[in-house]
């Protein structure tokens, strides 16, 4: 890693902290329930009181509903029907990791909006320097993975879901964080491997590289993924396969005779127990209220403790997995019709955004009809720039097979695809804002192809003029771009007919 350290901290430092001003200013607005923190905040507080989640069965006197109770959002509350117990056991259809973070903030600032969106905007904003990071790593350019946090800052679906207390925010930062461990880990594996070779007899397969701890802390972090939603699988799948094929790649460039076998008998077994094992014992860690309550959706807790600890310990998991069969029958049937429902084609060009508030007001903004809204949408220049980048790295990566382009690929694809079939099979409700885990990667893809364009730092001066120029711009535009949004992204109060300006599309409404 050329270049100096302090700036190559310093940097990213800087424009994580912009991101952070960004998310936690006037974080409490609108103080009232967002769409679905209607469940996750409600969740999360039962959580912190009960291991598990769990309704409460009462009137508007009960505690937690008091907590809950603001602003007259009185939905919030959800009482079991018949009333069996209160509290009364909740169906959930989503891991607890998620609402376990959004607990934490819950418990530190209150039961109110602040405290529910604590732990989103904390974790967003740790994203940025996370992303400014590893786009240096990859780049070797501390300018790139400043643009790089930059542009996630100023990315409007990232503000509002880490404005927003819900779960996908939390997915998209274990996703994000094991991607950078797997990247820290290919360099360090790779020196290794040229030192093993350089200074010691090795083998046709070449040496073993021991535990490689970056690549046990990618294996913990994706288990933490699928802990807050299933769809962090996608990526844990993806990413084996892509730490495969760079272990193959390092063992064939350092001039090994059999690369593919020593892949498969030196680095498979570590990577098995890293992205294997331990993501599914970070999985199952996150269900330990769960475990060790008798309070759950489905715990049969009597059942489990009436023959010994053995039995205990299988019919425990026995009633975990039929809770999870439950919930993949719930997932794969849900096809409710919603307003602001759309269709995984349409996701990259921001067709179909997700209005997540909307409240009209009278007098309060200096006309007479005003309004405050939070619309999940992207920053369209960032957007449309992002699928002209991601088409260069498809042509970068058939004519180099240059290993940054195809991660960045296949962290967009792993993402995006495997939604189709759930649209064609099952018909699935989906939204647009299940592409923020793709976000990052598609700004990585902006970051690339802007080094492209910059040129190598030899090139002519007229080169790297030019190219500072367009990436100038783009960097600007992109800016302005979300200033423009911004009011619409972060319920600020304004005349109804500003709102209305700020929607792009017809469909956005």
């Amino acid at each position: 890693m050329p270049g100096n350290v302090l700036l190559g901290w310093l940097g990213p430092l800087l424009v994580a902290a912009f991101g952070a001003f960004l998310r936690f200013d006037r974080l409490g607005v609108p103080k009232a329930v967002v769409f679905d923190e209607t469940f996750y905040a409600k969740d999360a507080y039962a959580l912190s009181l009960y291991g598990v989640e769990r309704a409460t069965f009462g009137d508007s006197s009960d505690p937690i509903a008091d907590r809950m109770l603001m602003s007259g959002n009185t939905d919030i509350w959800i009482s079991c029907s018949p009333p069996e117990a209160d509290p009364c056991p909740l169906y959930v259809a989503h891991p607890p990791l998620g609402k376990w973070l959004i607990a934490v903030g819950e418990q530190l600032f209150g039961m109110t909006p602040f405290g529910w969106r604590f732990a989103g905007a904390l974790l967003g904003s740790l994203s940025i320097l996370i992303l400014a990071r590893v786009a240096r790593r990859m780049t070797r350019s501390t300018l790139l993975g400043c643009l790089a946090g930059l542009l996630l800052a100023v990315e409007g679906l990232h503000l509002v879901l880490s404005r927003t207390a819900l779960l996908d925010i939390f997915l998209m930062f274990f996703v994000l964080a094991g991607f950078a461990c797997l990247v820290v880990d290919r360099d360090h594996s790779r020196s290794r491997l040229v030192d093993r070779y350089e200074n010691s007899s090795v083998t046709d397969h070449g040496p073993w590289l021991g535990l490689r701890p970056w690549r046990l802390g990618a294996g913990v972090l994706l288990g933490a993924a699928c802990a807050v939603k299933w769809s962090g699988i996608f990526y844990l799948v993806a990413f084996i396969v892509m730490a495969l094929l760079w272990d193959a790649g390092a063992r064939r460039a350092v001039g090994l005779r059999r690369p593919y076998s020593g892949t498969l008998s030196k680095d498979l077994p570590t990577l098995l127990g890293a992205m294997g094992l331990l993501p599914a014992l970070t999985y199952l860690a996150s269900w330990s209220g769960w475990f060790v309550s008798s309070l759950g959706w489905g715990r049969n807790w009597a059942q489990a403790t009436s023959q010994g600890p053995f039995f205990f310990v299988f019919d425990s998991l026995r009633s975990w997995l039929a809770y999870h069969f439950q919930v993949l029958s719930y997932h794969s049937a849900l096809s409710t019709t919603h307003p602001y429902k759309s269709e995984p084609w349409s996701w990259p060009l921001l067709l179909r955004p997700v209005a997540f508030f909307y409240e009209g007001t009278d007098d309060v903004c200096g006309v007479k009809t005003c309004a405050q809204a939070v619309l999940g949408v992207g920053t369209p220049i960032i957007w449309y720039g992002g699928l002209a980048a991601l088409l260069a790295m498809i042509v970068w990566y058939v004519s180099t097979r240059d290993w940054r382009a195809g991660a960045v690929l296949l962290g967009y694809v792993a993402g995006w695809v495997p939604w189709f079939y759930w649209a064609i099979a099952d018909h699935r409700t989906m939204y647009n804002f299940y592409t923020i885990p793709m976000v990052p990667f598609m700004i990585l893809a902006i970051t690339l192809a802007a080094g492209l364009i910059l040129g190598p730092a030899d090139a002519v001066p007229s080169r790297r003029l030019l190219g500072s120029v367009v990436v100038g711009a783009f960097a600007f535009l992109s800016i302005a771009n979300f200033w423009w949004l911004y009011p619409v992204l972060s319920a600020e109060v304004i005349p109804h007919e500003e709102w209305w300006r700020r929607m792009l599309f017809r469909s956005w409404v």
